[in-house]
């Protein structure tokens, strides 16, 4: 009897192999990035995308995990950037990651005061408490002269520079490592949260409040630790976008437009999911300069630099709208890197 030749079955392929290979390729380019782009993309994209990446996090945590709406985002990233300098001016032998550490922790402290309405009110009467954080700092932060040690621009900035433990980090690739550092860690700290017991609470209160305290969930300490834990990164990042980005801020660069961006950076990448923020804001950092090229290449150049702001903003506007009715889950859905946890969340939770 002839021997009948079977074809020999593939290996299955090795799904954590792969997995780990994908982190350890998007790692290396992580710490190439530098040098393959330019000044320019480094200082002006790259770094404010990563500083965004973390703010839209922080707010994700409170609002896409925990359900509480919030429109004080920029008065946590205030505190968290006048906290630091105040402790880098007044403390000067407190290095730089120890000041973070500690200006987040401040940070945290403030959201945990004004969450506690949340165990009262939600929806929008949350969102107007939230937002009465905005004000009263953006007046307090410019009514004494304390908190920016009496410049007469009202500006803070760090005299020493972004240096920690003899190392400097003022050049464009320091400051890309040290945000890049600092986002990392943050973003990994948080996912083991939202996996553990914490996050389970977070959506479970989320989902329905009511039926989370029926079945044991500590409601109101729960609801307290969401405010806590984004505000302690939003106050990180508040520094990063002030020290790292702008090298020198006021008020202003905090004021209620930046909470709209980074409410707007959750709404775009997915509510309730991390990879969301870093979505969003490829989206909000790599928009506006796609939108220049194309009117740049379309009318070559012939358009006022003021009128194509304003489309920008039209655009954009739009863009949110089509978001929030087609998608409300934003591009972390559209992009199919989502699985469905069923019923599909809604933005204003009852």
């Amino acid at each position: 009897m002839s021997e009948i030749n079977l074809p020999a079955a593939a290996e299955p392929v090795d799904p954590v192999g792969l997995k780990a290979l994908g982190i350890a390729a998007a790692i290396a380019v992580l710490l190439a990035a530098p040098f393959l782009a330019s000044e320019y993309w480094i200082n002006a994209i790259i770094v404010p995308f990563l500083i965004l990446s973390l703010a839209g996090l922080g707010l994700n945590l409170l609002t896409g995990y925990a359900g509480q709406l919030s429109l004080g985002a920029g008065a946590f990233m205030m505190v968290g950037a006048y906290a630091t300098f105040s402790l880098q001016l007044r403390v000067p032998d407190l290095p730089l990651p120890l000041a973070l550490i500690v200006a987040g922790l401040i940070a945290g402290a403030v959201g945990l005061l004004f969450g506690i309405p949340s165990t009262r009110i939600k929806g929008f009467y949350l969102i107007v408490s939230t937002l009465a954080a905005q004000f009263f700092f953006e007046w307090l932060f410019l009514k004494f002269p304390w908190f920016y040690n009496g410049n007469s621009s009202a500006t803070i900035a760090l005299s020493r520079g972004l240096s920690f433990f003899g190392l400097e980090a003022n050049t464009p690739h320091g400051r890309y490592y040290l945000t890049l550092g600092i986002v990392a860690l943050l973003t990994l700290l948080s996912f083991n949260l939202i996996r553990g017991q914490t996050g389970r609470n977070w959506m479970a209160i989320r989902d329905m409040d009511t039926a989370a305290a029926v079945i044991g969930v500590p409601v109101f300490r729960a609801k307290l630790q969401a405010f806590a834990v984004s505000s302690f990164i939003l106050g990180i990042a508040g520094a990063l976008w002030a020290f790292a980005y702008l090298g020198s801020a006021s008020v202003q660069s905090f004021g209620l437009t930046r909470s709209y961006q980074i409410l707007f950076i959750i709404i775009i990448g997915g509510l309730g999911t991390i990879r969301g923020a870093y979505f969003g804001a490829a989206f909000v950092s790599l928009l506006p300069l796609a939108l220049d090229w194309l009117f740049q290449h379309v009318f070559g150049g012939h358009v006022d630099a003021g009128l194509l702001q304003n489309i920008q903003k039209a655009i954009f506007g739009l863009l949110i709208i089509w978001f929030l009715i087609k998608e409300p889950e934003g591009l972390a859905r559209l992009l199919g890197l989502q699985r469905a946890q069923g019923a599909r969340r809604r933005l204003f939770p009852s």
